[in-house]
């Protein structure tokens, strides 16, 4: 275990990254734990792992493929269904360096809601086909009724923040827009370790954050077809003849 945590300092060295080696043994358990979950995995767990990766692709499509991939190369969760392809090395490498591109764009105001339109029609449908290759091919029912759910609750999470950010660009400051991609970041990566970890606890943590993004929605899309109209006006009014 020594060489193998030596070996996980220096790749994290190699991106720039410093942590000290107590932190990296800690995450270590920390997956460990979540390991021992996702071996003994039941329906109901199965079932929120698909929520938690429909969810999660919704704020953070290539950091969720990069860390089951990463947690499946690594042994440190066996990978149910059909997910042990996110383990592959090319796959490794191209969510990897996406997940750099998203990471950097989404924190920049204004860029972060051109990538947040451009990555809607890849998100909804790569959550629904992640929460299906948790079941796999075997189970054909259930990997559909995964689907349903991981692409409704990747649309409700990709809507939510979608609207969110909108709103955050009205104002000038940068730092509400890193704050909450930040957030994000760490909303996505942890409702998977959650869904490992203690699926129960998820479930009922996914349905209160789910009713509080439509919520989110309904007031702020009001908001913004408000702000939408009194633009249009505005404009309208700026370009009319004058006599």
């Amino acid at each position: 275990m020594s060489d193998f945590w030596n070996s996980v300092l220096q790749w994290l060295h190699g991106l720039g990254l410093h942590p000290g080696r107590e932190a990296v043994e800690q995450a270590g358990a920390m997956a460990g734990r979540a390991a021992q979950v996702a071996g003994q995995m039941d329906l109901g767990a199965l079932l929120a792992l698909a929520a938690a990766l429909g969810w999660a692709s919704g704020l953070r499509l290539y950091a969720v493929v990069f860390a089951v991939g990463l947690l499946g190369i690594t042994g440190l969760v066996p990978l149910p269904g059909s997910l042990h392809v996110l383990a592959h090395p090319l796959v490794l490498i191209i969510s990897g360096g996406l997940l750099l591109v998203e990471f950097c764009a989404d924190k920049i105001p204004v860029l972060d809601s051109v990538w947040d339109l451009f990555q809607s029609v890849l998100r909804i449908p790569a959550g629904a086909a992640l929460a299906a290759a948790v079941f796999g091919a075997d189970n054909s029912t259930m990997a559909m009724v995964a689907a349903l759910l991981g692409g409704t609750l990747a649309a409700t999470s990709q809507a939510a923040k979608t609207t969110t950010r909108a709103l955050i660009n009205t104002s000038p400051e940068p730092f509400s827009n890193l704050g909450a991609s930040l957030a994000e970041d760490t909303a996505s990566l942890g409702a998977i370790w959650l869904a490992l970890s203690h699926p129960l606890v998820f479930a009922g943590v996914l349905l209160v954050v789910v009713i509080a993004m439509w919520l989110v929605i309904w007031v702020l899309w009001r908001f913004l077809k408000a702000a939408i109209g009194r633009l249009r006006g505005w404009l309208n009014g700026s370009a009319a003849p004058q006599t």
